[in-house]
């Protein structure tokens, strides 16, 4: 980003003070919790809890009749009943499976929330589904097979679905 962008970039207001001094033409603003419709499909950005240095936001996607929420840098999610509402599929942060990543800055809570936590959150919200990206040492870095068990496990014991993702990862729902 830092030397311009080929397309148009849509970001928060808080990205976009990341930014400044990046040089991007077409810049448009998101705003936190207004739908943004974007070649068809619309998006919703959600604030979430991650860093001081690098704050960030999930998104709520929607085209036709599917929803999706992508999160892949987390603590919790703000407004987590009305992000996940609906939502068949949730991409989430895999940073570690069980192990709290979560820190404190003064009163800020900054890091990342285990995979386990999120599988939680999907199942409380009725999320049936969830993939997961972003992934941490733990999870590159460890027994694909015995990963995935341990994952599918985890989400089985709260009643949804959950897989890690992988490069060039297709997904078709309807």
């Amino acid at each position: 980003m830092k030397n311009g962008a080929p397309c148009p970039v849509h970001a928060p207001q808080k990205t976009w003070r990341m930014l400044k001094h990046c040089d991007i033409e077409d810049r448009h603003l998101i705003k936190e919790r207004t739908p943004t419709k974007i070649c068809g499909i619309t998006f919703e950005a959600f604030p979430v809890e991650h860093s001081i240095l690098a704050p960030a936001v999930a998104y709520r996607v929607s085209a036709g009749g599917t929803k999706i929420f992508y999160a892949p840098d987390l603590v919790f999610i703000r407004h987590r009943a009305v992000a996940l509402r609906d939502v068949q599929v949730y991409i989430g942060d895999g940073a570690t499976l069980t192990r709290s990543f979560i820190r404190r800055r003064g009163k800020t809570l900054i890091g990342h929330s285990p995979v386990r936590t999120q599988l939680t959150w999907c199942a409380k919200e009725g999320v049936p589904r969830a993939v997961i990206t972003h992934c941490g040492s733990e999870i590159v870095k460890g027994d694909e097979r015995k990963i995935g068990a341990q994952l599918r496990q985890m989400a089985a014991e709260r009643g949804i679905e959950a897989c890690i993702a992988h490069d060039g990862m297709e997904l078709i729902w309807h």
